[in-house]
């Protein structure tokens, strides 16, 4: 357990050094200022038209509340969590490739594994932080625009349903982790996180979201306008396979394949 410390001091240091942290964070804080505003213009579109926030022509649909606000930033991180955690995930792994460092790093004396986990540990600690900071902002952007309908039994669904999203979306960031490790780098990963998104979007339209794992968490922050957490236990089961398909493929990589 001492050397698993080690490596996540070291892999941390790594990540805080970087300028991903900053870029992750600017981007997923958008959720909740979009968000908000999407509430301003709902619960008072003339004064938004007024405002030139949005055309005269302009045909609005949906409803200023609690309810909807907690479902849009629900449905907002599990795509754009997507994108930017595995972000996160292509960087730690891809950039051993990048830098050259990873011979070096494969030369100390720490098992692989170890490696391997305490990566994985900084992308699961910084996401959820990220989701963490982005639920926080978004309370305080609801109450600023003074949406209307709150409530604390309101608020413990919101918290549920947005962790249960940001954890699912977090969890098939694993598979990022493999990727940048057989394609040596950010190409790679991002690639596959590009084609995972598209294809989310496609099977989601098609009825048959609840089988594929990027679909999943935003079907289950009601996007398609079921209620929310309303998926088969299934679709749960796929998102954990998925994710530990990737954490075992991507550690079994680093143990047996070589590096060089």
């Amino acid at each position: 357990m001492r050397e698993l410390g080690i490596a996540v001091a070291v892999e941390s240091k790594k990540f805080f050094r970087s300028k991903v942290p900053f870029i992750t964070m600017l981007a997923l804080l958008m959720i909740p200022f979009v968000g908000g505003l999407f509430m301003y213009i709902l619960k008072d579109p003339d004064n938004a038209r007024n405002m030139g926030i949005i055309s005269a022509k302009a045909q609005l649909a949906g409803s200023a509340d609690w309810p909807s606000f907690f479902g849009l930033i629900a449905q907002a991180v599990s795509i754009g969590g997507l994108m930017a955690f595995g972000f996160v995930t292509s960087w730690i792994f891809g950039r051993e490739y990048s830098d050259r460092t990873i011979k070096d790093l494969l030369a100390l004396p720490i098992l692989r594994e170890y490696i391997v986990a305490a990566k994985f540990i900084v992308v699961f600690f910084w996401c959820l932080l990220l989701s963490l900071v982005v639920f926080l902002l978004a309370l305080a952007v609801g109450h600023l625009v003074d949406i209307p309908g709150y409530s604390p039994e309101l608020l413990k669904h919101g918290i549920l349903v947005f962790f249960v999203c940001s954890i699912m979306t977090l969890l098939l960031s694993a598979p990022v982790g493999f990727f940048a490790t057989i394609g040596k780098g950010y190409l790679s990963p991002l690639g596959y996180v590009i084609f995972t998104m598209i294809i989310a979007q496609i099977i989601a339209t098609t009825g048959y979201g609840q089988y594929v794992p990027w679909s999943i968490p935003a079907l289950a922050s009601g996007m398609d306008g079921s209620e929310s957490l309303a998926v088969e236990p299934v679709s749960y089961a796929i998102v954990l396979l998925t994710s530990s398909a990737g954490l075992v493929a991507t550690a079994g990589w680093w143990r047996w394949a070589d590096q060089g």
